[in-house]
This record gives structure tokens, sequence and C-alpha cells, in this order.
């Protein structure tokens, strides 16, 4: 296939990406896995743990795997939860706290160095178009029965 498809762009931009995050990340040997998760945790109340897959969109396993490397590095605290005692809310220690303001750097670096070199009309024509993917998407328009066909 000589023509890149609108998959391999977004999947090729967003690996791009993530290795950039990754990058920064290692520098204070951290994880984007770990920093998404500090930018998720509410850092005044605390989040509770099934709150916070849906909200990350991660599964539990591999949300499982990063809140128990987190605790590992003094990042977060998990405390049973006074409301409901069936569930878990996880706090951010001061050191989470910290990493979580040079998460909170990366991100907003990121967005402003693209702000500044890509025209508003373009990134509002991007904004536009990865809605509509993913409207497309979650009203289920990609896959219809009577598209069953290889074209």
């Amino acid at each position: 296939m000589k023509e890149k498809t609108i998959d391999y762009v977004l999947r090729s931009t967003w690996i791009a990406v993530a290795k950039m995050y990754n990058e920064e990340a290692n520098k204070k040997g951290s994880s984007m896995a770990t920093g998404f998760a500090l930018l998720s945790i509410d850092p005044e109340k605390g989040t509770p743990s099934t709150a916070l897959g849906p909200k990350m969109g991660v599964e539990s396993t591999s949300l499982s795997r990063t809140l128990k490397a987190m605790e590992e590095k003094g990042l977060i605290t998990r405390e049973r939860n006074p409301k409901d005692g069936r569930s878990v809310l996880i706090h951010l220690t001061d050191f989470g706290i910290e990493m979580r303001k040079f998460s909170k750097y990366v991100v907003l670096s990121f967005d402003e160095a693209v702000k500044d070199n890509i025209s508003k009309e373009d990134l509002e024509i991007f904004l536009k178009v990865t809605d509509q993917i993913n409207r497309l998407i979650s009203e289920k328009m990609i896959f219809k029965k009577e598209q069953t066909k290889i074209r």
C-alpha cells in the first residue's frame, strides 16, 4: 500500500508523541503512563481507584501495574474510601504532587509548541476532523453489516 492510511498517520503520530513523552518522563525516572495517571488523580480530594481506569481509558490490569509502581516510588497512597468502604481512594503524596506539576509542564509545553508552529485555522480543522472520527467510532459507523465486502 503506497498511500498512507488515516489509521497509519494517527498511529505513527501518536507513537512519536508517546516516545517524546516517555523520553521527557525518563529524565525524572518516570514514564508517560505514570504522568498520565498523575494528571488524572485529583490532587486535593484524591480519586477513587474504580473511577481512574475509565477516566484514563485504560484497562484495569495495566492500571494496577502502573498504580503499584507509583506506590513503590512514593508518588501515591491508597486509603479506604470513607464514603464507600468497598473502594479505595488514590491520593498524591508530596512527591506525587511535585511530579504531577512536572507532567503538567511537559503536556503544556507540547501544547504550546504545537500552537506556536501550526496556524489556528489548521488546528481548528485538525480538532474538527478528530472529533468527527471519534463520533464515527462511538456511533459504530465504521463497520456496518452491509460493509462486510472487501472493496
